[in-house]
């Protein structure tokens, strides 16, 4: 009994989640522009042209094969218009396939079950060959329907696929032509939320560390948190895919129709790969806080005001990163929020120097533990640190990260 209550709980608590889940994108997408707002948009789209191919085929036309066109033209709404122009033409060569094969083995077998036996089983593994990509298995459902039907003559072929073309072309058409998806927004969106939850990560850990409350759960909440920027990243990486793919077939004509701007306003590949080696490093850091708290192995974890320094560190290191996040998303104010103070980095540097020198005299272990961690956290602020008063003439030579072109590496020394 207790069992089927822990059940009921946790499928409640699903509930209650999913609920919250939708709640939030459905807000999101009346609120502002957005992933949500695309994703309505996309599915607006695809019942449009289903709608629009019903009409044409089945109203206008009155062909008794009707039903393919809305069926291929909701399929093939995609979230790009190179992916509904590619996926096109691999569903209805798939299509062709699976009618063709279809009524050649009903007509070898005369019967409708051994006209299935006869071509499922090539149809099936056509459906694994990677030039129709996930379109191939549309050749074994089109057979099925083919022979289910009972209209497997000359005419009712003709008709089948020429409805599959018509709903293809539809399709296509109101995707590149409504609306057409253009995925620039998503790359912004996913670079801002891996930097805003890296400072988010920072953040706590530091709050940890000035606690001194910590332990082996905490640490592993933080790799756990560390695990959700690789998680970001590999989001990012996805919308930049996205992003590119999104530009085919469509950049040039949205242009001359002034529907983009003439260079696409997305961060640069280089924000990826700074941000990919910051997590990188966050990564590390708190494998190496999550090793010292395990009774299992030999280092311990500094102890006492180097610590409170050391957290010192990572918050003010996480505050660069909601500067960052803010620059990146547009919103940072005029005086650039994340910016500190060069006095009281030296001046915390040194100190943390000074503590080092101090944890040489008590052994190996410890002085190797805070040597990792600060270098763990200056090889992160000198990809994050925000130019200095000096740079900002050199801003132009990087507009859209406001960093200079030589700017490398900024130690905290």
């Amino acid at each position: 009994m207790t069992d089927v209550r822990d059940a009921a709980a946790r499928l409640r608590d699903a509930a209650r989640r999913e609920t919250y889940a939708v709640g939030q994108a459905v807000r999101a997408a009346w609120r502002a522009p957005g992933r949500e707002r695309d994703l309505v948009k996309q599915s607006l789209k695809a019942a449009a042209a289903g709608l629009l191919a019903w009409c044409v085929a089945g109203v206008w036309m009155g062909d008794p094969m009707a039903l393919m066109a809305p069926w291929v033209a909701v399929v093939l709404v995609q979230a790009t218009v190179y992916s509904s122009v590619r996926q096109a033409a691999q569903q209805f060569a798939a299509m062709c396939v699976g009618t063709l094969m279809a009524s050649g083995a009903q007509a070898v077998t005369d019967d409708t079950t051994g006209a299935l036996a006869l071509c499922l089983p090539p149809l099936m593994l056509l459906a694994n060959w990677s030039r129709l990509g996930a379109q191939g298995v549309y050749a074994a459902t089109t057979a099925v329907f083919t022979l289910a039907s009972g209209a497997v003559s000359e005419s009712a072929v003709g008709h089948r696929l020429a409805q599959a073309a018509l709903g293809a072309f539809i399709g296509v058409a109101v995707n590149a032509l409504v609306l057409p998806p253009i995925h620039l927004r998503d790359v912004r969106e996913n670079l801002v939320a891996l930097v805003r939850d890296t400072g988010d990560v920072l953040r706590d850990i530091a709050g940890g560390l000035r606690e001194e409350d910590w332990d082996a759960q905490t640490a592993a909440d933080w790799s756990d948190g560390a695990a959700r920027l690789q998680r970001r990243l590999d989001a990012l990486e996805s919308a930049r895919a996205w992003s590119r793919e999104s530009l085919r077939l469509t950049y040039a004509p949205l242009r001359a129709l002034h529907r983009v701007p003439p260079t696409p306003t997305v961060p640069p590949e280089d924000e990826d790969l700074r941000w990919s080696r910051v997590t990188g490093q966050v990564t590390a850091l708190t494998r190496t806080l999550a090793v010292t708290v395990d009774e299992h192995r030999t280092p311990a974890p500094p102890e006492g005001p180097v610590l409170r320094l050391y957290a010192r560190l990572l918050e003010l290191i996480g505050d660069a990163c909601h500067g960052e996040a803010d620059r990146l998303a547009g919103t940072a104010g005029e005086d650039r929020p994340g910016r500190a103070d060069p006095a009281v980095l030296e001046d915390l540097h040194e100190r943390l120097q000074e503590g080092l020198r101090e944890h040489a005299g008590r052994g190996a272990a410890p002085t190797a533990v805070l040597g990792s961690l600060l270098l763990q956290a200056e090889n992160i602020w000198a990809e994050i640190l925000p130019p200095d008063d000096s740079a900002e003439a050199s801003d132009a030579d990087h507009p859209v990260s406001g960093r200079s072109a030589e700017h490398r590496e900024v130690p905290l020394r």
